[in-house]
């Protein structure tokens, strides 16, 4: 067994509970604080929102987990970096994903947390307080929706799919040809959809809603989560090359029941190479 997946059974059942209890605790104070117009300030791009509720989630998140571990580092979107401990467990966190939908009174919004040793997830929750659903999933025991196990689509034909997509903060500058994606899909007739949340998206094509969801960049407090559900609901995480993600690092991904894999590949590939002839 691989060094970073030798850990007591019992360790990893408190990894998750702890990742849902601090999931379902920032999703309550987010839920009080929905449609309250809360200030907020621009990062770099367009429409890249933070609010004091970004902050105040995260803060909650990290002072609950480290009450359970004193000893963990973190990588968490607002804060960045922090822990003591080099090595070990380190908790990627999303406290906001999809802080522009918050701020404009839209409830498709995601608390987001993942527990990880040595680029492996071991543990995974995604929260959305306003329709009270909790996606968890822990390593090889499989992903859960409210209880109920998860399992990808069997859709085998891409013109039968569903799919989703998110556009990054300079979509404008169309990096990776990401409109050009867009237009590939939509021009083949497949229906679309693009909720704002890269956590929420994954945990769709988790729980068979999608049948896949690419976008051109994301970044680890993002995916971390999603892929260990998506992963043990049966499904597919790739990069655009169709490879692995081995590391935690920012990077175009591809999501999917696994049998439409290849086809999405094709088509972002196609559209890429088109791209770079003209």
């Amino acid at each position: 067994m691989d060094k970073q997946l030798d850990l007591p059974n019992l360790l990893r059942s408190r990894l998750t509970m702890v990742a849902t209890l601090a999931a379902m605790k920032a999703g309550e104070l987010l839920k009080k604080a929905f449609g309250t117009s809360p200030e907020f300030t621009t990062k770099e791009g367009r429409h890249n929102l933070v609010t004091e509720w970004d902050n105040k989630a995260e803060r909650l998140i990290i002072d609950f987990i480290k009450t359970h571990f004193p000893e963990h580092r973190f990588l968490a979107e607002e804060s960045g970096e922090s822990g003591e401990a080099r090595e070990g467990i380190q908790w990627i966190i999303d406290p906001l994903d999809g802080t522009v939908n918050f701020v404009h009174s839209i409830p498709m919004f995601s608390v987001s947390i993942a527990a990880a040793v040595q680029n492996e997830v071991l543990a995974g929750a995604i929260y959305n307080p306003m329709v009270d659903e909790l996606f968890i999933a822990e390593k090889n025991n499989g992903a859960y929706l409210n209880g109920t196990r998860l399992k990808v689509t069997k859709t085998a034909v891409l013109d039968s799919a569903i799919c989703a997509t998110g556009f990054p903060y300079n979509v404008h500058e169309n990096p990776l040809c990401c409109l050009d994606h867009f237009n590939t899909f939509a021009k083949m007739g497949i229906p679309l959809r693009r909720i704002g949340s890269a956590a929420l998206d994954l945990a769709y094509v988790a729980a068979g809603r999608y049948d896949g969801f690419w976008e051109v960049s994301l970044r680890p407090w993002d995916y971390a989560a999603g892929k260990l559900i998506l992963e043990e609901a049966g499904g597919t995480f790739t990069n655009f090359k169709g490879e692995r993600y081995k590391t935690f690092e920012e990077g175009p991904i591809v999501a999917s029941n696994g049998i439409l894999h290849d086809q999405i590949l094709k088509n972002i590939k196609a559209t890429l190479e088109k791209s770079n002839k003209e």
